[in-house]
């Protein structure tokens, strides 16, 4: 292995220790002797690569991505612990455009059958 090779694997095990315990749960905190624990749902990718050209110049590169959203709280009070969603308002309102959405365009198909079919009924009656 060269040093380039070795310099890429340490580049991404330094981006894997971004994937640590702690992104999920955050720190605890207490008021009025509740104990609250946030967590948060956390996805990510690493990847890197390395190679030459023709010419004899070599490269490598890393990179990495992460994205964390807020899932909810674990509530240790009197000894009992539960656990509190965290709601996403914005995703349950698009959720409820495109119910809407989709239930207005299946009435719109209805009354044009209907429609249609009243129409062929009284041709045929005038015939």
């Amino acid at each position: 292995m060269n040093t380039t090779s070795a310099d890429l694997l340490e580049q991404i095990g330094k981006a894997e220790e971004a994937f640590t315990v702690r992104r999920v749960f955050g720190e605890p905190f207490e008021k009025d002797g509740v104990i609250v624990i946030p967590a948060a749902r956390v996805q990510g990718a690493v990847g890197g690569g390395g190679g030459e050209a023709p010419g004899g110049e070599g490269g490598t590169g890393t990179g990495f991505a992460m994205n964390t959203k807020p899932f909810g709280v674990f509530v240790l009070k009197d000894g009992e612990i539960t656990w509190r969603p965290a709601v996403d308002a914005n995703r349950m309102i698009l959720g409820g455009q495109l119910i809407v959405i989709v239930a207005l365009l299946t009435v719109r198909a209805i009354v044009k059958a209907r429609v249609a079919r009243e129409l062929l009924r009284s041709r045929a009656k005038a015939a």
